[in-house]
């Protein structure tokens, strides 16, 4: 899965997990049954097709890969 980029009226979002998860060779079910987040609030997040993240999810996620928010989502403005 390559990162997903999102546009908004002001810049863009980088959905970063699913290169993350490549990089360090974690599947989707490993995360998922590690950090005990939902199947479809990874795909979401993963895909960029998200509305709310979830912050408590996010630090689960980034003590889990190791990693900071902006490895995940990134805000880049124009």
């Amino acid at each position: 899965m390559t990162i997903q980029k999102v546009n908004i009226e002001n810049g863009y979002y980088l959905f970063k997990l699913g290169q993350l998860l490549q990089n360090k060779n974690i599947s989707i079910n490993k995360l998922m049954r590690d950090t005990n987040t939902d199947f479809k609030v990874i795909k979401r997040i993963m895909s960029g097709e998200i509305v709310r993240i979830d912050i408590i999810v996010l630090a689960r996620l980034c003590d889990y890969l190791n990693c900071n928010i902006t490895d995940i989502v990134e805000y880049v403005r124009k």
